[in-house]
């Protein structure tokens, strides 16, 4: 009996998709650390395009293609014991934490600031940081689960969409 509910569930469940992923229509996020702009992919088209900040040098954001693991509201600042709202707390308003080197979404994330003058700029510790407004856009936008592509290329968001699967043609 068990196993015939393992079966059904495998066949419906969206945790359990079937073929390549991202399909086109699916929520998708590219980032491109040369232009520092963040693409938000849905129903098979470009919806929003942010600028963002991203890693310094010597701690610069991972590279590669990670899932949307955890998402908070008002995130608390662990590394200085800074609550979320704080005007201190430099995540900002927003946290979307990705599975960058097997962080569980804990240590690397899309989050807003507290220094929005930041944006467009190499200074983060490996994160992708928006203005809180962007942020808080995306945030309600992205179910957890969506894709997150962080590369550095030369070409165009939708070049760049239509390469990883996230838009057609």
């Amino acid at each position: 009996m068990f196993s015939i509910f393992l079966a059904v569930l495998y066949v419906i469940s969206p945790i359990w998709p079937l073929g390549e992923n991202p399909l086109v229509g699916d929520p998708y996020i590219i980032v491109n650390t040369t232009s520092h702009e963040l693409a938000f992919i849905d129903d098979g088209e470009v919806k929003q395009q942010f600028e963002v900040a991203i890693g310094k040098n010597g701690e610069d954001t991972p590279q590669g293609e990670f899932t949307a693991s955890v998402k908070a509201k008002n995130p608390y600042y662990r590394k200085m014991d800074i609550p979320g709202g704080d005007e201190k707390n430099p995540l900002g308003t927003r946290w979307i934490g990705f599975d960058a080197k097997e962080t569980d979404g804990r240590v690397y994330g899309i989050h807003g600031t507290n220094r929005p003058s930041s944006i467009g700029h190499n200074v983060t510790n490996g994160c992708i940081r928006l203005k809180n407004a962007d942020v808080e856009i995306l945030f309600e936008e992205i179910p957890l689960g969506t894709r997150i592509l962080v590369t550095s290329s030369e070409k165009s968001m939708e070049e760049l969409g239509i390469e990883n699967g996230a838009l057609s043609r």
